[in-house]
């Protein structure tokens, strides 16, 4: 079976890997920074700081496509040329159209890393975190044009430790993507593949991470919100504490809830320790956090002396 996948991170790595775990022909990978990215500065980043899906493809000599858009005719053109039976994508912000999704013989299908219909959209490690939710998953469905919303053709799901932030769930889910795609191929060669529709009344959708979420309220936000907020950003997006027209960045495996109510006002800070550059604050629900490793924003000013020069809310 000759494959190709599109994709971008260790998601793109590990759907190579799962191809090749199968048994199948990878004959192009394409990652998606060639689309976003200019030649010269993708040439600098891989020659200098390769990332380790480029390590992979060099290890490997995989044909790597070198194209602006695979809705072009160059690509579209490249995709019969090489006599495609299955493209897969992962990681991949370019909606692509029927023209392309149709070329292959067998199918084009998507690697979502959620239990859809739940969480379709751009950030399902950051949104199922967000929401509280237990379980995540990685689903294998066929694309069309409606975005994430093909029949399902492989499922399973992974369990979310209160610890886990995003980087930790990413992780977990490109690894049991390479473990679908690797038994979707084989299920294929055995005709063993029965597509299932997705039922819209449990679907949702879930937009773009705005700045907003990124800057903590301890005014509005309880404990647990804010807690979610931390582990669901990291890696992609710091969370900050502004104070006095200054930005603290959180450590997100620095923190933690306590047990017992304040008896203090929500966004009051009711200890601190220089020396650990930590904070205690409290939520909207009463109860405090207790920070950690903060660090300044600016270079210019030193946590430290932040904590320091506080006014103290407990004498």
């Amino acid at each position: 079976m000759r494959v190709v996948v599109l994709g971008k991170g260790l998601m793109l790595a590990n759907i190579v890997l799962g191809a090749l775990d199968a048994g199948a022909d990878v004959v192009g990978v394409f990652r998606y920074e060639e689309t976003s990215t200019s030649r010269l500065k993708l040439f600098f980043q891989d020659f200098f700081k390769p990332s380790p899906e480029v390590t992979l493809i060099e290890s490997l000599k995989l044909n790597r496509i070198r194209l602006k858009s695979a809705n072009s005719e160059l690509f579209r053109k490249l995709m019969l040329t090489l006599n495609v039976d299955l493209i897969i994508v992962g990681t991949w912000k370019e909606r692509i159209q029927k023209e392309t999704y149709n070329i292959p013989s067998i199918a084009t299908v998507n690697v979502h890393p959620s239990l859809l219909p739940k969480y379709r959209g751009p950030n399902p490690y950051m949104q199922t975190i967000l929401h509280g939710e237990k379980y995540s998953g990685v689903s294998l469905h066929l694309l069309t044009d409606k975005l994430d919303a093909g029949p399902i053709l492989k499922q399973e799901k992974v369990e979310i430790l209160e610890s886990d932030t995003s980087k930790e769930l990413r992780e977990k889910s490109v690894h049991l993507a390479r473990k679908l795609v690797d038994e979707f191929i084989q299920d294929l060669n055995d005709k063993m593949i029965t597509p299932i529709a997705q039922s819209e009344k449990y679907a949702t959708y879930y937009p773009n991470i705005t700045g907003d979420e990124k800057m903590l309220d301890f005014k509005f936000q309880t404990s647990d919100s804010i807690s979610r907020t931390i582990r669901a950003l990291h890696p992609f997006l710091p969370c900050y504490i502004e104070y006095k027209g200054k930005f603290f960045i959180v450590n997100p495996y620095n923190f933690q809830i306590l047990s017992e109510e304040s008896p203090f006002s929500p966004g009051d800070i009711i200890a601190k320790n220089s020396d650990r550059a930590s904070i205690t604050v409290v939520c909207a629900d009463k109860k405090p956090i207790r920070f950690v490793g903060l660090r300044l924003y600016k270079a210019d000013f030193r946590t430290k002396n932040f904590i320091k020069n506080k006014v103290d809310v407990i004498s």
